[in-house]
């Protein structure tokens, strides 16, 4: 299969065929992108301008990069950070009558993770009032917040406005759905301004590919980074440690994959919601297969990732994603030494979940037959007979224009009742 004779080929050209189809194709990525990144505009517009809100809100995921179907139903992913607390790696980017905290990023904290210091607001030294209930004093001396606070902030946001109750997963906060069709997951983190430094290595190396390239691994420096409130379960200061996120970073390596790429991203989404989410539920993420291609794609020419190739590729992707299950061994693309797997495969599961993956791999593409989300499975078994089934990619575009009218819709009112609520205070107290 690795070889792709004359049938991987015809297979993969007829299986790029039905991705597009069902709207994964050039034009219904860029639009799944403008829609999402309109909302994210839309929202930070409003909050900074009218609103008065020192905050931002980021759309990241799945829906803003494009690459997801109706079928496979991924969430909303939205990020919500204060812009009132400068957050620092380095001593030089302390800020004077502002909240300040110092990232740690020693030997006692797990890679990919933090601890957060307090400093002080009028000279750049380390806090040495009280701690608040928040907070804890180190044998160091040091004062460190508890990433308990976002989950408790979610928390009191939702007694606070009755129609947002919701459920909370880690550290996400999931609201009731508001029309029906996307769940949204929304985070509280903190924004450093700087580039974590455990990923300053990865901005100096360069794959056989070529990828990222230089101008990108630039961008990326300068997107920053964020600080999640969740710890390491295996660490025994999960309670301090703040998960450091590149998620713009992220975005942007997603924003420059080719639709090939694109296409073996979102099957193998599909893979993992067929044949390993109902029987192993929290082992094997989207992020990990993110991480996986990332991975592939910087170790490969570029010329590999091709629409007739689609079938190699994808089985390339699911060799890898079977390597680091094996392996126990899964390390971010940008911090190597954060192990994606660790705490999410056990001895049980894992010789199940290579014994599926190997089957998938070996299978020359029948296991796709098998694939419910958006009827990829039967779409290709017609393709591959020659009939032509109906193309949904129209139905799409119209369902992400109702979308983007309904994001609209809903912000004009917000803004409006915000405007008449603060009219109808100004007519009567002033």
């Amino acid at each position: 299969m690795f070889q792709a004779p004359e049938y991987t080929q015809a297979v993969s050209a007829r299986l790029s065929e039905v991705l597009a189809d069902i709207g994964v194709d050039e034009r219904i990525v860029m639009k799944r992108r403008r829609t999402w990144l309109l909302k994210e505009s839309m929202d930070n517009i409003s909050g900074h301008n009218l609103l008065d809100k020192n905050g931002s809100r980021y759309t990241l995921g799945s829906q803003s990069e494009g690459t997801t179907t109706f079928g496979v139903h991924s969430d909303i992913d939205q990020l919500v950070c204060s812009d009132d607390i400068n957050m620092i790696q380095d001593w030089s980017h302390w800020q004077p009558g502002v909240i300040n905290y110092l990232m740690i990023q020693d030997e006692t904290v797990s890679p990919g993770y933090c601890l957060l210091q307090r400093l002080r607001a009028d000279v750049p030294l380390s806090y040495n009032g009280e701690p608040n209930k928040y907070e804890f004093r180190d044998r160091a001396g040091r004062i460190l917040l508890r990433n308990k606070i976002m989950s408790d902030v979610a928390k009191a946001v939702g007694k606070k406005f009755t129609c947002w109750k919701g459920v909370q997963h880690g550290p996400a906060h999931t609201p009731p759905r508001q029309h029906g069709v996307y769940d949204t997951d929304i985070v509280g983190a903190f924004l450093c301004k700087s580039w974590p430094l455990q990923a300053r290595q990865w901005l100096n190396q360069q794959g056989v590919g070529q990828w990222p390239s230089d101008n990108m691994r630039r961008y990326c420096s300068r997107t920053g980074c964020f600080v999640v409130g969740v710890g390491n379960k295996r660490n025994d200061n999960e309670q301090l440690e703040w998960r450091i996120s590149t998620s713009l970073a992220e975005r942007c390596l997603m924003f420059n994959l080719n639709i090939t790429q694109i296409r073996c991203y979102v099957l193998m989404k599909m893979i993992l919601k067929t044949y390993i989410k109902p029987q192993y539920e929290d082992t094997i993420s989207s992020f990990m297969c993110k991480t996986v291609l990332f991975k592939l794609i910087a170790n490969t020419h570029y010329n590999f990732w091709r629409e007739n190739n689609v079938l190699v590729c994808l089985s390339m992707c699911l060799f890898a994603l079977y390597n680091c299950i094996l392996n126990g061994n899964c390390p971010h693309f940008m911090i190597p030494g954060n192990n994606l797997i660790v705490g999410h495969i056990n001895h049980e599961s894992k010789p199940h979940l290579l014994e599926i993956l190997l089957y998938i791999i070996h299978s020359e593409g029948t296991a796709l037959f098998w694939i419910e989300s958006d009827d990829l499975g039967s779409r290709l078994l017609l393709k591959l007979n020659n009939l032509s089934p109906f193309k949904i990619s129209d139905i799409v575009s119209g369902g992400l224009l109702q979308v983007t009218a309904e994001n609209i819709d809903n912000k004009i009112k917000y803004c409006l009742s915000f405007i008449s609520h603060v009219t109808k205070w100004l007519y009567e107290y002033c």
